[in-house]
């Protein structure tokens, strides 16, 4: 694995010629390797198909909360899909009570449908935790946490990444830790170890400052790396070399 920074989860684009750019920039900007992260079975089959294209993206499968009542028609086929290879974890799975699009016992049931299949097929699972963090440490603990799992585009304060830290979990950053109102983000970051500490750009979403407003992709992953070294006080080889190790521990080793 060569070295550089890992976006440890984006959303590349629908279009493969639009990814193999955005793939190249991102290499070019000293991007080891990325997660392309599923929301559905559709966004799963993409994700897996850059994966097969791409020796540096890896492949989640997953139900985002928003799609949590697409489990019937889709549960099988993302089962399925979810051994290939080149899948390195089961999600972005949890709650969104922010918007709801889906009712909160729809995502309960998914969510624990994904972290049984972590658990069953030795997979990461990454977490999208949004105003719900009553309900999503209740379903993990009625479940039980995967050994390698992922709290992603974390937006809880101290008290929050500690909790989520005692299971074991990593925490992982996205340019929100640059924004200017994040106070308790980067409140978070501090506390969390460099070992459980990983980073993300969450692309196209949340451009890290200067470039807030405008498409976010994985190449502007550094600079939330040098955001973190910031608030952390280490270095940007450091958080570097420490985010990378984070991220190839989750994703990259089996239990």
């Amino acid at each position: 694995m060569e070295r550089g920074w890992v976006d440890s989860h984006c959303h590349l684009p629908d279009v493969p010629a639009e990814a193999a750019e955005v793939v190249d920039r991102a290499r070019a900007a000293g991007v080891a390797w990325m997660v392309a992260v599923g929301t559905d079975l559709a966004t799963s089959r993409t994700a897996v198909h850059y994966a097969e294209e791409h020796d540096n993206v890896y492949a989640t499968v997953g139900l985002h909360p928003h799609d949590a009542l697409k489990l019937d028609s889709e549960w099988p086929e993302l089962r399925e899909l979810a051994t290939h290879p080149r899948v390195v974890a089961i999600g972005e799975t949890g709650f969104d009570l922010f918007y709801e699009h889906s009712p909160r016992d729809e995502q309960a049931t998914a969510f624990r449908a994904q972290i049984q299949l972590a658990h069953e097929l030795d997979r990461a699972l990454v977490i999208h935790s949004r105003d719900a963090w009553d309900e999503t440490f209740a379903v993990l603990d009625a479940v039980g946490v995967p050994p390698r799992t992922v709290f992603h585009c974390f937006t809880g304060g101290p008290a929050e990444a500690k909790r989520a830290l005692s299971y074991g979990a990593r925490v992982s950053f996205s340019g929100i830790i640059t924004f200017k109102n994040a106070d308790d983000v980067r409140a978070a970051a501090s506390v969390a170890p460099a070992t459980h500490t990983l980073i993300e750009t969450d692309s196209p979403f949340l451009a890290p400052s200067p470039h807030r407003g405008t498409t976010n992709e994985p190449a502007n992953v550094a600079l939330v790396g040098e955001s973190l070294a910031s608030v952390t006080g280490r270095s940007r080889e450091e958080v570097m070399a420490t985010t990378s190790a984070a991220a190839t521990a989750v994703f990259l080793t089996r239990s």
